[in-house]
């Protein structure tokens, strides 16, 4: 029997869990005290209160920029609650990366953590549509950014606890999640409330949560993963979810005895320093009985199950698509594979990516992808038309990576079609990057590539090829200086490699798989990064 999906909205959901849960936890910050339930739900409701008596309508955009914690969630609720859009941003965003998110949401509101002011008054003059900025903390003795209105977060947080009764549906947009751009600028995926729920559904249905189990996240909360599958997946089964600020390979473990966590996620890089780690007693003294793995790097599934005694569980998904891929729970490891079809929820083909016609079983070819019910999937990307029309063409959602399926329908990740770099866990545009470099007075142009990292299991670190101006010589250390002021740290390039000319087509399109081929020779070359966020 279909499952009825009308009641899939952010505010119900929460408000049905604080009825049912009351006083149990449900957030447990492993630096702050817990947040129960229904203090969430009141929370929620009072933020709600406060943004609609600030001029927040239905449908109206509202910005954040806030650290792993209560606050965050409670403002994620209260934003749907009020019937309007969030739009988390990533923190380490500055200069031209967050003023595009702003400008192409057209946001009027926003609210931050107080170390992101400086940030934020740097862009001012470049974000027309923003009017309103409540800081989630002590507000700096000086003069607010110009044209922005500055007000504490207290101010809607204290609000009235009265019965908010704007009416929001399944299929209303709830967040815009951005992900990284590869060709261009990044894209704000249109969620509505039914696609912010399914990540959860699907998520709780695979691991089979229960009341007993205890959800862990220490990825940060503007990404999918944290906010869809932790958060909701925690808010939707009526669990708690342990948060930390962020990822430590030398203090995961005890995080997970400590606050008797059972089910966690990680990234594939995660799982290899956690493996990196000198081995101890009590690396199977918790509760810990499955780890999703994103991906799931093949060499380490077996050697991780035997050391710390949790069953890897791999899966695929996007921002836009949800997961529409599981290892289910029982099966076998299985190298290579992501798993199995949800057909439930989502109908996928592996086309040849020029016909979108279907390849046969074991050749290689795009992944498309499409929702079995309205309501649970993207409506397109935000001020962007033209990306959501490309994206959709033939009826279909184009992921833009490489699959195959095998004749037993399990289904494997093969690479990225797009031209973008995974590093640190995040996927950086290169795009972005290279419009940044050449706002450098002797950079002429830029070309940015993703290269193998030492740290292997499929990282890549941040290979610039520049070709200088006319008369110009380029100093590496004066772009990577260039480089820290205007991109976030995940997003600096390691390596700086300086030519005459970059290779091209004949059309004139620069021929990049040239300069991967070619490498780091003769670049110069820094000390790697940690992992955005934290320590590795």
């Amino acid at each position: 029997m279909a499952i009825d999906i009308a009641g899939w909205v952010l505010g119900r959901t929460l408000a049905e869990q604080a009825e049912r849960q009351g006083d149990r936890d449900y957030l447990r910050p492993v630096d702050g005290p817990p947040v129960s339930f229904g203090a969430m739900d009141r929370a929620a409701t009072r933020i709600a209160n406060g943004l609609i008596a600030a001029g927040v309508a239905k449908g109206d955009l509202v910005l954040a920029m806030l650290p792993n914690g209560p606050a965050f969630v409670a403002l994620w609720c209260a934003v749907a609650r009020a019937g309007a859009v969030f739009v988390p941003i990533n923190t380490a965003f500055k200069g031209a990366f967050l003023e595009h998110i702003a400008n192409v949401t057209r946001a009027r509101a926003m609210v931050a953590a107080p170390e992101h002011l400086a940030t934020i008054d740097a862009s001012a003059g470049n974000l027309p549509h923003l009017k309103r900025l409540w800081v989630d903390g002590a507000i700096p003795d000086a003069e607010p950014p110009p044209g922005i209105a500055v007000a504490p977060f207290a101010e809607l947080a204290e609000a009235p606890e009265r019965p908010v009764a704007v009416p929001v549906a399944v299929g209303d947009v709830g967040a815009i999640l951005f992900t990284s751009g590869t060709s261009g600028p990044s894209k704000g995926p249109l969620l509505p409330h039914g696609h912010l729920r399914l990540n959860g559904h699907v998520y709780g249905e695979v691991l089979r949560l229960g009341s007993q189990d205890v959800l862990y996240t220490c990825l940060p909360l503007f990404h999918a993963n944290a906010l869809l599958l932790g958060a909701y997946g925690a808010l939707m089964w009526g669990i708690p979810l342990v948060l930390a600020p962020r990822f430590s390979a030398s203090g995961w473990l005890g995080d997970i005895r400590r606050h008797g966590v059972t089910v966690t996620n990680l990234l594939g890089t995660m799982m290899s320093f956690l493996m990196k780690q000198p081995p101890t007693d009590e690396d199977r003294d918790h509760r810990l009985r499955a780890v999703t793995a994103v991906p799931l790097v093949p060499a380490l599934a077996a050697p991780f199950q035997t050391r710390f005694g949790a069953k890897p569980v791999e899966l695929y998904g996007t921002t836009e698509i949800n997961c529409p891929f599981y290892m289910p729970l029982d099966a076998p490891l299985r190298p290579g594979s992501c798993g199995r079809l949800v057909a439930d929820w989502f109908e996928v083909r592996i086309a040849d990516s020029a016909t979108d016609e279907p390849v046969p079983p074991g050749g290689v070819g795009e992944l498309l992808v499409r929702p079995r019910r309205a309501g649970t999937f993207l409506q397109g990307y935000c001020g962007m038309p033209e990306a959501t029309v490309a994206a959709f063409r033939n009826l279909w959602f184009h992921t833009g990576d490489a699959f195959r399926v095998d004749a037993d329908g399990w289904y494997g990740f093969v690479d990225r079609l797009r031209d973008c770099i995974r590093r640190r866990g995040e996927n950086v545009s290169s795009w972005e990057i290279e419009q940044a470099l050449i706002q450098h007075d002797d950079i002429l142009e830029a070309a940015v590539v993703g290269v193998p990292s030492d740290i292997g299991d499929g990282e890549e670190e941040i290979l610039a090829c520049l070709v200088p101006r006319p008369g110009r010589t380029i100093d590496a250390e004066a772009v990577w200086a260039f480089c820290e002021a205007r991109l976030p740290r995940f997003a600096v390039p390691r390596y700086l490699r300086v030519l005459a000319a970059l290779p091209r087509t004949a059309t004139e399109k620069v021929r990049k798989e040239v300069l991967r081929g070619e490498g780091i020779v003769g670049a110069a070359g820094r000390a790697p990064v940690p992992r955005s966020g934290g320590r590795v």
